[in-house]
């Protein structure tokens, strides 16, 4: 299953992942506007993979299938005043 990735401007570690090089006939408008133009990474054989560095392997396998893309988004932030608290023991029950 061969799949292009492409990279947002717009919204930094965000990835695009589409079933065929520059076919983003899938990929809803709001979706595209909030993504940017897309800048191409490149082209990967997900047959071929046992993982991915920063998605789930039959997460994006499955999205392509069922609705032509993929999105992967960044992993959240840490919170850092609730880090503190915790450090802190102020989030005591």
């Amino acid at each position: 299953m061969l799949t292009a990735v492409y990279k947002s401007k717009k919204k930094t570690d965000t990835f695009l992942f589409v079933e065929k090089r520059d076919d983003f006939s899938k990929v809803p408008e709001p979706l595209m506007a909030m993504f940017g133009k897309p800048q191409y990474v490149m082209l990967i054989n997900l047959a071929k993979r046992e993982h991915l560095g920063g998605a789930d392997l039959e997460t994006v396998k499955g999205a392509l299938t069922d609705q032509g893309y993929y999105l992967q988004l960044p992993p959240p932030e840490d919170n850092l005043l609730t880090e503190l608290r915790k450090q802190n023991g102020a989030d005591r029950d």
